[in-house]
Order: C-alpha cells, then structure tokens, then sequence
C-alpha cells in the first residue's frame, strides 16, 4: 500500500471553464486531462509518475495551477522539472499542491495545513477571496470522484 503522502495529485483548470455534472464520476486525473489548460499539469503529473497513484480512492484535495501559472516559472524551469532526471522533484512539487481529505470551499480555514509532501502551506482568508501561499485561488469545488479540485493562479513551491 502507497503512501497517503504519496498517493496525491495536481490537476490545472481555469477560471471560466464549464464544469458539468460529467466531471463527478470522474477522477481528477480525468477531469483534468479533458480541458484544454490542464495541459501543462497533466504533462507534469506524467512526468513525475503520480498518474496511476494519482487515480486512487483518495480524497484529495488539489490546489490546482493552470498553463498560465506554469508559464509564469522562470524561463527554462518548467522544462527543466520535465526531464527525466528531474522527477523527484517535480513529483515533490507537484505533492505540494495536494493535501488530505475532500475540502470544500466552505470549510476552508486560514492556518497551515500539511500537504502530500509533508511541508505545510500558509492559507490566507480575506474579505471572501483565498490565497495558498500567496496563489489566488479563481475557482473552487470542481467535484471529482475521488476529491475537489480548487484552481489557483500561480504554481507554488515547497521552501527550502
């Protein structure tokens, strides 16, 4: 049996995307490689490995970053993380935006909550608008069959 902090995902969607009733037998996997922004996360969760652990019972919850997020990287560093040679630390990065359980939008508390990596992202709430680790959060309750997708607008990096 996996790990739990080794069975997480990060999925990309964006803002204005129509998420229909369809996503909710799917899981985030799934609902992530069927639109079009997800692109980049989907080719990241390959890269790193997570696909099959990522397609678990779960719950999950995914701070996810769209291809406008992955493109405000430095330049070079997205391609970098792609390589072979570089998946743990993708897959660690990627670990970073998941945490444990089926967090919906209207449980979510300012504080540190742990991730799947194991470190602990700062969640921010003020006058109705979130942050993890300074990312927006532009859309939330992307329900999956094994979890909820919350969209953020920026990819965020574990410290050290």
């Amino acid at each position: 049996m996996k790990s739990i902090f080794t069975s997480f995902l990060t999925v990309a969607c964006f803002t204005g995307f129509a998420f229909g009733d369809h996503h909710k037998s799917k899981d985030i996997v799934d609902t992530a490689a069927g639109v079009d922004d997800f692109k980049t996360l989907v080719a990241a969760v390959k890269a790193g490995g997570l696909v099959e652990t990522l397609k678990g019972d779960g719950p999950f919850t995914v701070f996810a970053p769209t291809n406008d997020a992955f493109a405000q990287l430095p330049k070079g560093t997205l391609e970098s993380l792609l390589k072979p040679e570089n998946k743990g630390k993708l897959a660690s990065i990627l670990k970073y935006h998941v945490v444990a359980g089926k967090v919906m939008a209207k449980d979510v508390k300012a504080g540190e909550v742990a991730t799947a990596l194991g470190k602990k992202v700062t969640i921010a709430v003020k006058d109705g608008s979130v942050t993890i680790d300074g990312a927006n959060v532009v859309k939330t309750d992307v329900k999956c069959s094994n979890g909820v997708i919350h969209v953020i607008d920026a990819v965020i990096l574990p410290k050290g």
